[in-house]
């Protein structure tokens, strides 16, 4: 069983950053690829970015590719989303997530509760 934390969230303007953490529990972090969806309101939930469990691989959807990173520390079982440049439309909850293999279409065994990320214009 793998417990996902998420932290960073909150309300930034237009233009700035925040940077998302994610904690888990449990010695099998390393083991796990790892991820981050969003959803807003009335949306879809949609794929952000994941990051596979050896660090090899990083994907990002279409939407964050060159203003939001992925990064995982395995030593302190975090996974954290860097997100620069920051738009209107990013606002939506911020979903930590935990899995086999890293994609947009991979299960994921694991979610967050969530944290709220609102960008103002």
């Amino acid at each position: 069983q793998v417990q996902l934390v998420e932290s960073g969230g909150g309300l930034v303007q237009a233009g700035g950053s925040l940077r998302l953490s994610c904690a888990a529990s449990g010695r099998t972090f390393s083991s796990y690829a790892m991820g981050w969806f969003r959803q807003a309101p009335g949306k879809e939930r949609e794929f952000v970015a994941a990051i596979s469990y050896n660090y090899g691989n990083t994907y990002y959807g279409r939407s964050v590719k060159g203003r939001f990173t992925i990064s995982r520390d395995n030593a302190k079982y975090t996974v954290y989303l860097q997100m620069n440049s920051l738009k209107p439309e990013d606002t939506a909850v911020y979903y930590c997530t935990a899995g086999l293999k890293a994609g947009p279409n991979s299960p994921n065994d694991y979610w967050g509760q969530g944290t709220q990320v609102t960008v103002s214009s």
